[in-house]
């Protein structure tokens, strides 16, 4: 099955649609600059924000100015109409906005959402928790309206608001692998394809700035004060950014009956787990080096084929550095060329992978190379960025998404499709026999459980982690030692809100200290796949590593992933777990709204296989 994309949509500090992003591409102009929508106090920090408030999207978008919305879902749907209208599909005014239900037109029947996102909600959490917290410590009352904001916090929920508003998806779920989140729901997207599960995917990301974020980054001191220079050897760190971008994925021959000309192919994909660090990247860059390997492989490719890599290349020291080897490892000294586009848009995060992949796409279509602003100095031992090509010959691109836990993914888009491969006939023929069998299965739902850890981690270690941290890692090692099993092939896991502790710890000292230098502990351990990128780490697990964020779904879509994973034969063992933890301010918030209080902890971790005859 060749999988085109036949839609692109995208939001960004450098255009709010794809022609703006490409004039801004060619005329080497960036977006990066002084903060104007986000609230901090770090005006010192330059960053790559979207030219719009969110009352103009919502004004945009048919959205009543009253109504309580993230920034991540508006400038989500934002990239998804675009998308959708790229792709042949007509607009319906209607009372929310826009419609598109399944009778408005004549297509696809299975179409599913995926995006990926980080922060979610937070900066609507941020904006009121101050309050919020005060009245509830107070004894005082919240209003529904209050509560109601309890919804936003959940990345899946800004997904589900994406969805709502279209009314066109028959599922959703969202993806959150901190850097690489946009890149895996794209590769998820053409999986689901494959496999027959979907007849069409709206796959991507979407990240809006937070103080919680800036300052979290700010923490880990990988902010630079000035325009960030990737590769270059007086690099200093990276500038956040913001922004949203979506592309549909379909079957070539769904295409041609739909009568919409395939714009670029996704032939290549790879995931892997660098299984080093929590926030740093290895010396030797393992991780990326996989991912790209992978992807190549996938698309079956050599790396001669790859004439352009869209590279991570965030600016930061370590960052750069472990790229720069980790490409001379894949290509050695025929290196394609190479350019970061974070000096344009910052660095967008969650949503760096999906807007790279439209950047690539117009690359692809339009014969060039964008250039890699800032850089002039050569690095030591590392890769020589182009500042720019013209009337370049692209055939093939690789696109790279690197994310905290060492969450590496790879994307090959290519101008030419590649046609079905044998994996993926034997992958559909399988999937439809599949019988898994769970080898082993642990459940921890008490503190009291947490004693064990002891086991597998020296004291001083264990008293730096959260409940949650050490249940997950805790059920884990112990399903593992069951079935017998030292390091699985992939670890998949599903999580409503991850490390809750952590996030509300940092929400409460931004409120009491101020944004200061707060600890960076907090912000490193309070990312969804911190969970499964320590469980990595210390299974020495270079394998792929996903986490869901999607409520109770969560578990659901880990477990399909898991299903497609030993269909196709990319694992033969599968670790598969569900982590949730309560914290002090959700549970009361919870108790106002009288819907039943979290569980101090809750950890479910399993060993999947395909059974033996």
């Amino acid at each position: 099955m060749n999988i085109a994309i036949t839609g692109e949509g995208i939001v960004s500090a450098i255009g709010l649609n794809k022609q703006e992003v490409f004039s801004s591409l060619q005329e080497g102009r960036t977006g990066i600059g002084e903060m104007h929508y986000l609230q901090s106090v770090h005006h010192e920090l330059p960053v790559g924000e979207v030219k719009l408030s969110n009352e103009q999207m919502k004004e945009m978008l048919g959205i009543s100015p009253s109504k309580v919305m993230s920034r991540t879902a508006l400038m989500g749907m934002l990239a998804i109409q675009q998308a959708l209208e790229d792709t042949g599909f007509t607009a319906i005014p209607s009372e929310n906005g826009m419609d598109l239900s399944h009778d408005t037109f004549s297509g696809p029947s299975r179409i599913v959402l995926v995006s990926g996102t980080t922060v979610g909600g937070m900066d609507v959490t941020e904006l009121s928790y101050d309050r919020l917290s005060g009245q509830l410590e107070r004894g005082e009352s919240l209003s529904p309206e209050d509560i109601e904001l309890l919804k936003h916090h959940d990345c899946g929920n800004s997904t589900q608001q994406m969805a709502d508003y279209f009314g066109i998806f028959d599922d959703v779920t969202t993806i959150s692998t901190a850097c690489s989140s946009a890149a895996n729901a794209i590769m998820l997207g053409a999986r689901l394809l494959k496999m027959g599960r979907a007849d069409m995917v709206v796959a991507g990301g979407t990240e809006a700035l937070s103080r919680f974020h800036l300052n979290g980054f700010n923490s880990l001191m990988i902010l630079d004060h000035e325009s960030c220079r990737p590769f270059d050897a007086t690099r200093a760190g990276l500038n956040l950014g913001e922004g949203a971008a979506f592309v549909v994925l379909e079957p070539e021959e769904q295409a041609k009956v739909r009568k919409v000309e395939p714009h670029v192919y996704l032939t290549g994909y790879g995931n892997a787990c660098d299984a080093f660090h929590q926030t740093a990247s290895s010396e030797n860059g393992e991780g990326a080096y996989l991912a790209m390997m992978e992807a190549l492989q996938t698309a079956h490719l050599q790396p001669s084929d790859i004439q352009y890599v869209n590279a991570h290349g965030t600016g930061t020291p370590n960052n750069d550095q472990s790229e720069s080897v980790s490409l001379h490892r894949v290509f050695g000294d025929k290196m394609p060329w190479v350019s970061s586009t974070k000096s344009f848009t910052g660095h967008t995060t969650s949503a760096s992978g999906s807007i790279e992949t439209v950047i690539s796409i117009l690359a692809l279509q339009h014969h060039f190379v964008p250039g890699n602003l800032g850089w002039k100095n050569q690095m030591e031992n590392g890769i020589t960025p182009t500042l720019g090509e013209s009337n370049a010959q692209l055939e093939n691109v690789l696109c790279n998404s690197f994310g905290f836990g060492g969450n590496d993914t790879s994307l090959v888009i290519s101008a030419k499709p590649k046609g079905d491969t044998i994996e993926d006939l034997l992958s559909r023929s399988v999937f439809e026999d599949l019988d898994l069998e769970i080898v082993s299965k642990v459940d921890i739902d008490s503190a009291d459980q947490l004693a064990d850890i002891k086991k597998y981690v020296k004291p001083l270690e264990a008293r730096r982690m959260g409940k949650l941290m050490k249940s997950s890692l805790l059920s884990s090692l112990e399903a593992l030692q069951q079935a017998g099993i030292v390091c699985p092939d992939a670890v998949i896991t599903g999580t409503t809100y991850g490390c809750l502790e952590n996030s509300e710890r940092l929400l409460e000292v931004m409120k009491t200290e101020g944004e200061g230098m707060l600890k960076p502990t907090y912000f490193m351990q309070s990312t969804h796949n911190t969970i499964s990128s320590n469980i990595a780490i210390k299974t020495h697990c270079h394998g792929y590593n996903v986490t869901y964020t999607q409520g109770n779904k969560s578990l659901p879509w880990a477990i399909l992933d898991a299903e497609m994973l030993l269909a196709n034969g990319k694992a033969k063992n599968v670790l598969v777990g569900w982590h949730d933890e309560s914290a002090p301010f959700f549970n009361r918030l919870l108790e106002q709204s009288r819907e039943q209080p979290m569980p101090s902890i809750r950890s479910t971790a399993m060993v999947l296989k395909l059974k033996e005859e």
